[in-house]
């Protein structure tokens, strides 16, 4: 695998993992339009690990006081709400990824895919805005939004976010919430995709490049990210969903 591509797909990967744009529809049409190809399952879990230490980084206090603080009922709560989000997503991995896997190879699907996530975070902008409390049937709504975001084009993060945002959180703790609740999510897919691996071929040079800018550019993007919820301008992004999604689909 050359340095170059390596470089390509990790900075996709670090900048379209956080913002609502699906990482893997981008990772999909990048592959297709500069004839890139992945080699194998491994770089995938490289991918992910430079991502995951982007959200450990950018929510390394929120991260602490949850789990160093186990004796307030509140974080105990919130760890439940997590462990609660998380479970759609972990049966939908496990029984659907066969499924799953075959629609990468179908760019027309994922265009169309891309248009939903369009559609779905212009829609946001019109979400009447309340601030409700994080609860168990809500995080569990939100743990469904994020497994139907294990299809390539819909966006994890948009899906999360908007579906919070609907059920009445506010844009920043839909956010927070939506972060903390990919951790597990990403371990998992990292751990689901390692089993699979046979052989890793590339070098140590490939997978300390493909961590460092994943890490690099997954930081910058989620902390801008935070910034453009918290100016209410979340609905942008989706108008470069539909475009591309179209563009891409009439091609």
């Amino acid at each position: 695998m050359q340095y170059l591509d390596t470089l390509i797909l990790s900075i996709l990967q670090g900048l379209t993992e956080f913002l609502p744009i699906s990482s893997s529809g981008h990772l999909v049409i990048g592959q297709k339009l500069l004839d890139i190809n992945l080699p194998g399952n491994a770089f995938e879990v490289v991918l992910h690990i430079g991502t995951l230490l982007s959200v450990l980084t950018v929510f390394r206090v929120e991260i602490k006081t949850l789990f160093f603080n186990l004796n307030d009922p509140s974080n105990r709560y919130y760890i439940s709400a997590i462990a609660f989000g998380t479970i759609p997503a972990l049966l939908f991995g496990l029984l659907l990824k066969d499924y799953i896997s075959l629609i990468f190879d179908n760019i027309r699907f994922v265009s169309l895919s891309l248009v939903f996530t369009g559609i779905m975070l212009i829609a946001s902008k019109f979400i009447i805005k309340r601030n409700m409390q994080l609860t168990l049937s809500i995080a569990m709504v939100i743990g469904l939004a994020q497994a139907v975001a294990i299809i390539p084009g819909i966006s994890r993060s948009g899906a999360t976010i908007c579906m919070g945002i609907l059920l009445g959180l506010s844009a920043s703790e839909a956010a927070r919430f939506s972060f903390l609740l990919s951790i597990p999510v990403i371990i998992g897919a990292a751990l689901l995709t390692a089993m699979n691996i046979e052989t890793i071929p590339f070098g140590l040079d490939i997978v300390f490049l493909g961590i460092l800018f994943s890490y690099l550019v997954g930081w910058v993007s989620l902390k801008w990210l935070l910034n453009i919820l918290n100016s209410g301008k979340l609905y942008w992004f989706g108008v470069y969903c539909l475009i591309i999604g179209l563009f891409v689909y009439m091609s």
